[in-house]
């Protein structure tokens, strides 16, 4: 069992006794461990497909005191006064409240069907209505690519030199091949290009992107073939739910009078 994470935070919120019912589940050299906090971890470890049975919950009590003894003794020790602990508790405690306030206006400010189904046929525009398989090669300089496209009109194998040649890890071991693209999905040096490329043709000059240098060849064209809904439904639902937080951000930001003194 895998309590580590949990009982770090158990430490830290056993700081603060008055956020908890009074009821103790046991008392360590006087010093209460809260029934309320044996809770908290017994419902995570339930919620993770745990079955809570007597021995889990002996495990999860005897932790708890092994916890409560360390906590004591770096007490004694006076590390809880030490700079770097003060400012590691600050942070930690405004993790965890950050963290529940986001988790709680998401769970408040749910991304509708409609939403979600309104931004899949944007992605669906966005992808086009074709598709693209090309190879390509990457080098770090115009003049190598220039005596790379030298060497291919001289008949050269694309597919050897890139693997002999390409930075692209993603590629370089398959010859250079990318698959199957949309051109939204390319930076728009590398797609305008590849697009207007005829079959089995190569990009007679070098193609600039913040990558790098590319020699392109196009292998075909089809009919685009997008995710179906299902497949990209959750991807949708998270990229709006980071579109609507940044939203909140934004706001309290506009909100908010900042002032930095250092």
């Amino acid at each position: 069992m895998k309590f580590t994470q949990t009982l770090i935070a158990v430490a830290m919120l056993s700081l603060t006794p008055t956020a908890f019912a009074a009821d103790t589940l046991a008392t360590v050299n006087g010093k209460p461990i809260k029934q309320s906090v044996y809770d908290y971890i017994a419902k995570d470890a339930a919620a993770r497909g745990q079955k809570v049975d007597a021995q889990v919950k002996q495990a999860i009590t005897n932790k708890l005191i092994d916890s409560e003894l360390v906590y004591q003794e770096a007490q004694k020790l006076g590390l809880d006064k030490q700079s770097d602990y003060i400012a590691r508790e600050e942070l930690a405690r405004r993790e965890l409240l950050t963290s529940t306030f986001l988790q709680d206006f998401v769970k408040k400010n749910p991304v509708s069907d409609a939403e979600t189904k309104a931004a899949y046929e944007d992605y669906k525009k966005a992808y086009g209505d074709k598709e693209y398989s090309a190879r390509h090669i990457l080098v770090k300089t115009e003049a190598e690519a220039k005596d790379i496209i030298a060497q291919l009109g001289k008949g050269s194998d694309f597919a050897k030199i890139a693997k002999e040649k390409s930075l692209d890890p993603g590629s370089k071991e398959k010859g250079g091949d990318l698959g199957w693209f949309s051109p939204a999905s390319m930076v728009k040096p590398f797609s305008d290009v590849a697009v207007n490329l005829q079959k089995g043709a190569i990009s007679t000059s070098p193609v600039q992107t913040q990558f790098g240098w590319h020699i392109i060849k196009l292998i075909d064209t089809r009919t685009a073939q997008p995710l179906p809904y299902e497949k990209v439904k959750d991807g949708i639902q998270k990229n709006l739910q980071q579109r609507d937080l940044e939203k909140m951000m934004a706001e309290l930001r506009t909100k908010a009078k900042v002032d930095i003194t250092k």
